[in-house]
């Protein structure tokens, strides 16, 4: 065998490979993008939700929105005050205080409470429900509760209970915000974590005609407002609502309203006033 056949072409391949690898170690460098060493530290501290609740892009893309100052370092409702404590730390600012929150449906009308405009029976989503006449409420403003919230949620946080009305698990949610993008009826608001006391009702129409619909909802008699001893409710478009940094949970206000549109977590209240004790 004429050994050259054989050696010329490997001699020949293997030179082509290393002109090629400098090529591209050369490349490599000339061409380099420099990666800012806290963007990787960042996406290591974050939960890792990829959630887009903070409105980028999953996870990645709030840590390069951080680094290049488009996006607080409390931007990330999934990981809570303690998150946002280790990325100013990693970017050298002062994260502040930041208060946990989740959604919270605000209604209470559920089918024994709310009246029916008519029987529904087509396609068990909310969106689709709203088309037909704004839904089968009387309340214009209620909750469908036909689960497309549910569906929406990537973190099972939101369930149906009897009377067809979603209700929220605090202790899953991570106001990552899909059931407030999804909801038809725009019922679903962020809450503190820690809020016992919660203005149930989205109704803005006149008390008289709230009255005629639902038996929870917010007449507009301002009783609340008055009875606050901390200013904490303001009113506006025929419905009160709480100014959550003035307010202490006192529960005045749910034992003032006629209608329970106010609702209060008594039993958390009797859990913070034991652990006091």
């Amino acid at each position: 065998m004429n050994l050259d056949v054989v050696v010329y072409p490997i001699l020949s391949l293997g030179g082509l490979g290393l002109l090629f690898g400098a090529g591209l170690a050369y490349a490599s460098k000339k061409f380099e993008v420099e990666v800012d060493e806290r963007m990787s530290a960042i996406r290591d501290a974050l939960p890792g939700a990829n959630c887009g609740g903070c409105g980028f892009p999953g996870c990645d893309g709030f840590a390069r929105a951080v680094v290049e100052g488009r996006a607080p370092v409390s931007g990330c409702p999934v990981g809570g005050s303690e998150c946002a404590s280790a990325l100013g730390s990693i970017m050298g600012i002062d994260a502040g205080d930041t208060v946990k929150k989740v959604a919270k449906v605000i209604c209470n009308g559920d089918t024994a409470r709310c009246k029916e405009k008519f029987e529904y029976e087509g396609i068990e989503d909310c969106v689709a429900a709203n088309m037909v006449a704004g839904g089968s409420k009387s309340c214009q403003y209620g909750c469908l509760g036909l689960g497309t919230c549910v569906r929406a949620c990537p973190f099972d946080a939101i369930e149906i209970v009897e009377g067809r009305l979603a209700r929220i698990i605090p202790e899953k949610c991570t106001a990552c915000g899909k059931c407030i993008e999804v909801c038809p009826k725009t019922v679903i608001d962020m809450v503190p974590y820690h809020q016992d006391v919660v203005i149930a009702c989205n109704n803005k129409e006149p008390g008289k005609v709230v009255r005629q619909k639902c038996s929870v909802g917010c007449i507009a008699c301002k009783i609340c407002v008055k009875a606050c001893p901390y200013e904490a409710i303001d009113f506006k478009d025929n419905l009160a609502f709480i100014n959550y940094e003035k307010c202490t949970n006192c529960f005045v206000c749910v034992e003032k309203c006629p209608t329970k549109a106010i609702e209060g977590n008594f039993e958390r209240r009797n859990i913070d006033k034991k652990d006091a004790i």
